[in-house]
C-alpha cells in the first residue's frame, strides 16, 4: 500500500531575530544576529552574560482570544503566536475541519522560570505553620494555587504547550509532545509527519518551544563548559566550524508548522510550500552530554532520512546543519556528513543559522527546517556568519559569512541532542 504525501502547508516562528517567518529571513540573509546582553535577569555575575532573546513580543497581537493564556509560560505564549501565523497561512482558519483528523506533535521544553514566585510559594506555604505541623489556611491558599503567579509555575510543565495550543485550535486528535534536548521538534515534525503518512491524522500541527534563558539554564550550561564566554562581542560569540569558536549561545523562541496529506491540501488550495519525503532516527548510546566522536549516531540518522526518502546522497542540494559552535559538534558532524556524502561532501554546501539566531534548543530543528523551506522557495542558502577563520578539522562548504544564490530542490535538516538523540529530515519542492 502506498504511503499518503505529506506536504507544508503553514509557517509560523516567534524568534531573537523575528515574530514572523519573512522578517527573520531577511535578518538571515543579511547575516543579522539577535544575539544581545541578557536582559531577562541579573546576570553581571554569571561566566556568560549573553543569550538571543526575543523582545517585544505581544501574544495579544496575534492571538485573538490572548487572556484565555493568561497564565501560559514564556515559551508558550511564543508557540502561540507561531502556530497562529503558520494556521493563517495554511488557510485552515477558513475551511471545514474534522478536529478528530487534526493532531499536535510538539517538540517543546520547560518554560522560563518565574524564581521569585516560586520562592513565594515556598514561603507563604510554610509561614506560620504551628508547631504540630499543621498548615494555616494562607498555606493552604497557596498550595492550592489560588494565586495567580503561583498557578502559573505549573504552567512551566513541557506539556503545557500542546494543551494551550489544543485550546486554541479545537484539536480532538493526538496530542503528543516530546522532549529529547536539542533533536525535539526535528523529532516532532519526523513523527508527526508519520501521523499523517500513516493515516492517524489529515493534518499536523507540528514544531517546537523552548525558554532557557533563565538562571538555572545559563548556569546549567556554563557548568558544563558549553556556552561561549566572549562576554566583549555577543553578536560575534556564536562561531559554528570557527577555529576560535568556544561554545553555543542559548537562545529561546519557537516555531510551528502546518502539515498536511498532500491531496487534502491540493483539493482545498492549500499553499504548497514543501513536501517531506524523509525522516531518520538514532540513539548514541554514548555519553549523556557527548555524541560518539566519529559521528557514527549522526551518521545513522542521515543514512536513515535517505532511505526513507529514497533518495541517494547526490539528490540533497543543501545541509542545514546542527551546528551549534561547540568544538565537538561542528567536528563530529562534519565526519558524519563526510561518512554518508563521500566525496560529495566537499561539494554539498552547509551552514549553521544558529550563528545568528542562537541556539533555541527544543526550537531549533523546527526554525532551521522553515529556512530550508525558504530556501527552496528564493534559491538562496543562508550563511553561517562569523566564520573567519576555519578548523582544519571542518574543512567542509559552510556558505561562510554571506548569503548564496544556488539551485536548491532538496534540503536535509540535522538536530542532535543531549543523550545521544540524532533526527534527520528530508524535504523537497513540492508538485
Amino acid at each position: 500500500m502506498q504511503k499518503r504525501r505529506v506536504v507544508i502547508t503553514g509557517m509560523g516562528t516567534v524568534n531573537p531575530l523575528g515574530h514572523d517567518v519573512e522578517g527573520t529571513w531577511t535578518a538571515m540573509l543579511a547575516g543579522k544576529s539577535g544575539i544581545t546582553p541578557i536582559e531577562l535577569f541579573d546576570a553581571v555575575t554569571y561566566p556568560t552574560r549573553f543569550a538571543a532573546q526575543v523582545k517585544g513580543f505581544d501574544l495579544a497581537s496575534q492571538v485573538p482570544d490572548a487572556a484565555r493564556h493568561a497564565n501560559a509560560g514564556r515559551h508558550c505564549r511564543f508557540a502561540l503566536g507561531a502556530a497562529v501565523q503558520a494556521w493563517r497561512q495554511s488557510g485552515l482558519d477558513r475551511c471545514e475541519l474534522d478536529r478528530r483528523r487534526l493532531a499536535i506533535y510538539l517538540g517543546s521544553g520547560e518554560g522560563n522560570i518565574d524564581y521569585a514566585a516560586a520562592n513565594s510559594l515556598m514561603i507563604d506555604a510554610w509561614k506560620g505553620t504551628p508547631t504540630d505541623g499543621a498548615l494555616d489556611k494562607r498555606a493552604w491558599a497557596a498550595l492550592a494555587f489560588t494565586r495567580h503567579d503561583l498557578y502559573r509555575e505549573v504552567e512551566q510543565e513541557a506539556n503545557m504547550v500542546v494543551a494551550h495550543l489544543a485550546a486554541e485550535f479545537g484539536v480532538r486528535g493526538p496530542a503528543v509532545n516530546v522532549l529529547t534536548a536539542c533533536a525535539a521538534s526535528t523529532q516532532a515534525l519526523g513523527e508527526g509527519a508519520m501521523l499523517v503518512r500513516e493515516g492517524d491524522a489529515d493534518v499536523v500541527i507540528s514544531g517546537g518551544a523552548h525558554s532557557m534563558v533563565h538562571q538555572f539554564g545559563v548556569s546549567g550550561f556554563n557548568l558544563l563548559t558549553a556556552l561561549s564566554t566572549r562576554n566583549d562581542d555577543p553578536p560575534g560569540a556564536s562561531r559554528p566550524f570557527d577555529r576560535t569558536r568556544d561554545g553555543f549561545v542559548l537562545g529561546e523562541g519557537a516555531s510551528v508548522l502546518v502539515l498536511e496529506e498532500l491531496e487534502r491540501a491540493r483539493a482545498r488550495g492549500a499553499p504548497l510550500l514543501a513536501e517531506i519525503v524523509g525522516y531518520g532516527a538514532s540513539a548514541d548510546a554514548f555519553r549523556i552530554t557527548d555524541q560518539d566522536p566519529e559521528g557514527v549516531g549522526a551518521a545513522a540518522a542521515m543514512l536513515a532520512a535517505l532511505r526513507d526518502a529514497r533518495l541517494s546522497p547526490a539528490s540533497i542540494d543543501y545541509i542545514s546543519a546542527h551546528g551549534t559552535g561547540t568544538k565537538q559538534n561542528d567536528q563530529v558532524e562534519t565526519r558524519a556528513v563526510k561518512a554518508v556524502f563521500g566525496e560529495l561532501a566537499r561539494r554539498v554546501p552547509i551552514s549553521s543559522v544558529k550563528s545568528m539566531v542562537g541556539h533555541l534548543i527544543a526550537a531549533a530543528g523546527a526554525t532551521e527546517l522553515i529556512t530550508c523551506v525558504l530556501a527552496i522557495r528564493d534559491q538562496v542558502l543562508p550563511p553561517t556568519m562569523n566564520l573567519h577563520h576555519p578548523d582544519p578539522e571542518c574543512d567542509l562548504d559552510y556558505v561562510p559569512n554571506a548569503a548564496r544564490k544556488a539551485k536548491v530542490e532538496v534540503c536535509m535538516s540535522n538536530s542532535f541532542g543531549f543523550g545521544g538523540q540524532n533526527n534527520s529530515i528530508i524535504i523537497r519542492r513540492a508538485s
